[in-house]
């Protein structure tokens, strides 16, 4: 048996099928983790989904800020982005089934040393808190009011994590820090606007995962989001968000003993600068 980590998919579904070969991935005893963004810019993300669907018992797939998107787009709250494939879902016959998929997946997924996350975690927030929270947002997802955070879900407001935060903006502001993160200012606040590699950052920007006295040191934590990162290993974290829609690769990391296996991802678009 063995336990994969696999990063940001996007809908590269044929990828993701030649990953699986790579890994010679058996349901029977293998199991995947899938780290967010399961659609959105690939070339098959309804096939993407109805693996996954297929495959519930074998997986757990958390939800990314392209699977919010998703769902938001799904209940006329945005209209979808410029660059977005998302139609094939939204026409699909299966499209009501998929998407009640979706919506019912995690936020965060733990197990034992290990911590799987879209995007990253407040420095100010222990594993248990950053559990409980994951927790919080996943019942107003599944909830009979469900549409009212899909319904003000985007913005950055607020920016800093406070115990006293009621309502939309700590759902709010739980799914930026989960699924958007990216850098911190030095004061604590998160920063949206740049999504570049380290290397480009203004130098007031810290990582999360290099901010002072980070509270989650005790677990390794597996994010994706941020492709312009790319591949990073070490004992605290892993990122695998390794670019495989602009034509780079797609990752897994084998828990049990820290094998990476990567498959060469042909280009569906170019990044830019603001994505």
């Amino acid at each position: 048996m063995a336990t994969y980590v696999i990063g940001d998919v996007q809908g590269c579904f044929e990828a993701f099928q030649e990953l699986l070969v790579a890994i010679a991935f058996n349901p029977a005893r293998d199991r995947l983790w899938l780290a967010g963004d399961l659609v959105n810019r690939g070339e098959n993300s309804i096939g993407m989904l109805r693996w996954c669907m297929a495959h519930d018992d074998r997986i757990v797939a958390i939800l990314g800020n392209h699977d919010l998107h998703l769902l938001a787009v799904a209940e006329g709250f945005v209209p979808p982005h410029r660059n977005d494939t998302l139609d094939e879902i939204l026409d699909a016959p299966d499209r009501a089934e998929v998407l009640d998929w979706l919506r019912h997946r995690p936020m965060l997924h733990r197990q034992g040393k290990w911590l799987m996350v879209h995007a990253g975690l407040l420095p100010n927030w222990t594993p248990d808190l950053a559990e409980a929270l994951a927790r919080e947002l996943e019942a107003a997802l599944r909830g009979p009011d469900w549409r009212r955070f899909l319904a003000d879900m985007y913005g950055n407001e607020p920016r800093r994590w406070a115990a006293a935060l009621v309502g939309q903006n700590r759902l709010r502001l739980i799914a930026n820090a989960m699924t958007r993160l990216r850098f911190l200012h030095q004061d604590g606040n998160m920063e949206f606007q740049h999504k570049g590699a380290l290397a480009d950052a203004p130098p007031e920007l810290i990582p999360w995962f290099d901010f002072p006295g980070r509270k989650n040191l005790d677990v390794q934590v597996f994010f994706g989001h941020w492709s312009t990162l790319g591949l990073l290993q070490r004992a605290d974290v892993v990122s695998l968000d390794t670019g495989c829609l602009w034509g780079g690769q797609l990752s897994a990391f084998r828990l049990e003993d820290g094998r990476l296996i990567q498959v060469g991802c042909r280009a569906r678009r170019q990044p830019k600068a603001h994505e």
